[in-house]
């Protein structure tokens, strides 16, 4: 087995990017079909050199890029935003623990490749390994031994234009509301055991999945496939080539025939339709790598504030925006919170726009990687507008707060939702 003692803290993925960042700026990481001009241009979007093109460019290209998506998308489940798919809430009401496949968001960089399982190959090849590149065929993986778990991939931008419509702070990028999340049980073999049939060794420092999709070009500027490193710690320890969502094979959308699932990281680290895994003995960079994912504005240093790593607390009603109930009916309100540093400990519910606030009843045992599903009741007695807000608290003690902290690039955002409903 490899020794990881002097690997970077598997759940630091901040200490990580930072050091990757300065070794690459000193010449000392690979940064494969990206030339040094053309990534200084891509880092001068994260404020780490004075260059104003990058990320947000890359988010506009995406938005006005041509829709790629495989399953339908009904109305009543989705709304359609560029090349991505956001889930409607009131689409879960009463779908239980898991979201069922034919509502799970889609977040793409391009379009939906069509694989075919049969010619398809993991090719796994680098320097941290002690032999030649090897690869693996669908059903050599589906033969070894297999995990399954349930966990959420949320994308790092959900409820991003809340920044604008809550807080009057517009923010580049998707203008997801909260449901770019999912959560689903995945089946797959650990990236370990496959790594360790590769033959990995003890010199091995980063591993980096690219997917199938189609090349990401922004403006004339191309980035290749998308591919993000991961630090070897973190590739042996709970990482998934996941195979099955919900007991099924994966559909297209969704990273067929095989994808990579990291419980805990931000939606870009779980790289779908994964086609090959460098395994080097060098640091490794990507224009997907967390310089892209660092909080920039005015709250914080010029440089960026600290890299993305896991989601923040937030909650959300099983309604559609503008719901209307009648004055004076008992009406049950439905909902879910989730943390992706710690499991809901409670939440609260307001009904009349943040004044009195109350426990709602949880209906889930809080689990990491997970969400909690909750109700409250409620009795309406006036007539007009009603803002009604839910809040979480997880248990490392984070709680959703009345503002969040405005970052550029619309991520992160944690703030009590103000939920409008209409009472009749």
């Amino acid at each position: 087995m490899t020794d990881i003692s002097s690997a970077p803290d598997p759940t630091s993925e901040a200490a990580y990017d930072r050091r990757r960042l300065e070794q690459w700026l000193s010449g000392g990481a690979r940064a494969d079909g990206v030339t040094r001009r053309n990534m200084l241009k891509l880092l001068g979007a994260a404020g780490l050199v004075a260059v104003p093109v990058g990320a947000a460019a890359i988010a506009d290209a995406v938005a006005a890029a041509d829709l790629g998506i495989v399953k339908p998308l009904p109305v009543e489940l989705f709304s359609v935003r560029g090349t991505n798919a956001e889930t409607k809430w009131e689409a879960l009401r009463g779908t239980g623990y898991h979201t069922p496949i034919d509502r799970f968001f889609v977040r793409n960089h391009t379009s939906t490749p069509r694989i075919d399982e049969y010619g398809w190959r993991l090719r796994v090849f680098g320097s941290g390994l002690r032999g030649g590149p090897m690869e693996f065929g669908y059903d050599e993986l589906r033969r070894m031994p297999s995990t399954t778990f349930s966990a959420f991939i949320e994308c790092a931008g959900n409820g991003r234009s809340f920044y604008d419509t809550q807080q009057g702070e517009p923010a580049t990028g998707t203008a997801w509301t909260l449901g770019a999340i999912g959560m689903a049980r995945w089946r797959g073999v650990r990236l370990a055991e496959v790594l360790r049939r590769a033959g990995v060794t003890r010199d091995a420092v980063d591993v980096m999945p690219t997917g199938l999709d189609d090349e990401y070009v922004s403006g004339r500027l191309n980035l290749g496939r998308v591919r993000r490193p991961l630090p070897i710690a973190k590739a042996l320890d709970d990482v998934i080539l996941a195979f099955e969502m919900n007991g099924e094979p994966l559909p297209p959308d969704h990273g067929y025939p095989v994808r990579v699932l990291v419980p805990s990281w931000i939606g870009i680290s779980s790289i779908k339709w994964v086609g090959s895994i460098e395994v080097s003995a060098e640091p490794l960079y990507s224009p997907w790598n967390t310089d892209f994912y660092r909080l920039l504005g005015p709250a914080y240093p010029p440089a960026g504030g600290p890299v993305l790593t896991t989601q923040t607390v937030k909650s959300a009603f099983e309604l559609p925006w503008n719901a209307t109930v009648r004055a004076g009916d008992r009406v049950r309100l439905h909902g879910r919170s989730w943390s992706g540093s710690g499991r809901v400990r409670q939440v609260e519910v307001s009904t009349d726009g943040g004044t009195l606030w109350r426990r709602a009843r949880l209906r889930d045992i809080p689990r990491r990687n997970g969400w909690v599903r909750w109700h409250i009741d409620w009795r309406p007695d006036r007539r007009g507008q009603v803002q009604v807000m839910a809040r979480a608290t997880d248990s490392t003690g984070h709680s959703q707060p009345e503002k969040s902290v405005f970052n550029s690039q619309g991520y992160l955002f944690d703030a009590v939702v103000r939920h409008p409903i209409q009472v009749v």
